[in-house]
């Protein structure tokens, strides 16, 4: 090979020869290129290069340590050599530049203390220290430890507040088949939650609480709403809880809390509008049923026609006008507008009189 120089004929073995052990004398030497086999990776350099610092290539290379050789010449070094370049690069100029990623870094510096080569050890060390004080994480979620610090925190927060309360401990029953698979569902869906709207909602978790699995949702101090996911059921002539996993109202009330996330000072008419939405929109919904139904009922009495209804389970009432008494009637007891139309009345209402006529 054009170029190579042997540093002696105790280096440059006759063919079919083994490997042998053999010292380097240094001196005129420094400028002769050197063949090294750094577990299978090859290098070119001089001796000058590997001894210019006081290493243990230094000492490999001075005559002061043995040296190991192949058949053809190599100097065998049995450690790894994806980083013996990098090695060199120092021993020549002093200063390197440094891989991005901390394994890297590490596996460099666990060679460079093999090879005894301190100045690239404290750099190495020095780099790890900067990357770990730049270290920033994702996302922190606080872990509540007390309910004065859960009150502090609510009530501090600029932001609104999500909280996932969850203590497997608190069961005082056998689980049913899904409830641990729910259970890990709500904890998955709550760290994708904090992450999607890190910055912008305040995320934290209560393990000390009395329930197994609960989501709260805060806004401007107070609480808006809360998700309980687990109940207590009946199986085989014993007591079991369930846990579920609401992932569409989850989502829902985490929207919700959105609203409450710019206002710096609290909005009692928002806080009093989304408080009471939840408990009005069905009843709203049934009211205006009733009395679109009511209206019906009297249009028809006018005409002598039966009133119906254009309800799913279409429901014909004996008379037109006890149609329409009746059904005010209904309302006013608080009986629900869902179970007039669809004449699903309890035994109760029943007993009173209030019967609808059979199904078409």
């Amino acid at each position: 090979m054009s170029g190579d120089t042997c540093l002696g004929s105790a280096l440059c073995p006759a063919a079919g020869h083994k490997p042998k052990a053999g010292g380097l004398k240094g001196g005129s030497l420094g400028n002769k290129y050197v063949r090294l086999n750094v577990g299978g990776s090859l290098y070119y350099t001089t001796v000058q290069v590997l001894t210019r610092h006081d290493t243990m290539l230094k000492a490999m290379f001075s005559g002061r340590m043995e040296v190991l050789t192949d058949k053809e010449g190599w100097i065998l070094i049995d450690r790894c050599g994806k980083h013996f370049g990098t090695i060199l690069n120092y021993l020549r100029d002093d200063t390197i530049a440094l891989p991005k990623h901390r394994q890297e870094i590490k596996a460099l510096m666990a060679e460079a203390k093999y090879y005894l080569i301190q100045g690239l050890v404290d750099m190495c060390q020095a780099a790890l220290q900067d990357k770990k004080d730049l270290y920033e994480p994702v996302c922190s979620i606080p872990i509540i430890t007390s309910p004065k610090e859960e009150e502090r925190l609510i009530e501090s927060s600029m932001k609104p507040v999500v909280k996932l309360l969850y203590n497997r401990s608190n069961n005082k029953y056998s689980y049913t088949s899904n409830s641990d698979d729910n259970l890990l569902k709500n904890i998955e869906l709550f760290d994708k939650l904090s992450l999607r709207f890190n910055g912008r909602v305040l995320f934290i978790k209560d393990v000390i609480g009395d329930e197994i699995c609960c989501w709260s949702f805060y806004g401007q101090g107070r609480k808006l709403a809360e998700v309980c996911c687990t109940s207590i059921v009946y199986a085989t002539e014993k007591k079991q809880t369930k846990v579920e996993f609401p992932e569409a109202r989850i989502y829902e009330e985490t929207l919700n809390v959105l609203l409450y996330e710019t206002p710096r000072v609290p909005d009692n008419s928002l806080l009093e509008a989304t408080s009471r939405s939840r408990s009005q929109a069905s009843h709203s919904e049934d009211e205006e049923g009733a009395w679109s139904c009511a209206s019906a009922c009297a249009a028809s009495t006018s005409r002598g026609t039966a009133p119906t209804t254009t309800a799913s389970s279409a429901t014909s009432w004996a008379g037109p006008a006890a149609a329409a008494a009746q059904l005010l009637s209904l309302g006013r007891r608080g009986i629900p507008w869902t179970a007039i139309f669809t004449g699903r009345l309890g035994p109760l209402e029943r007993q009173q009189g209030f019967v609808c006529a059979e199904q078409h």
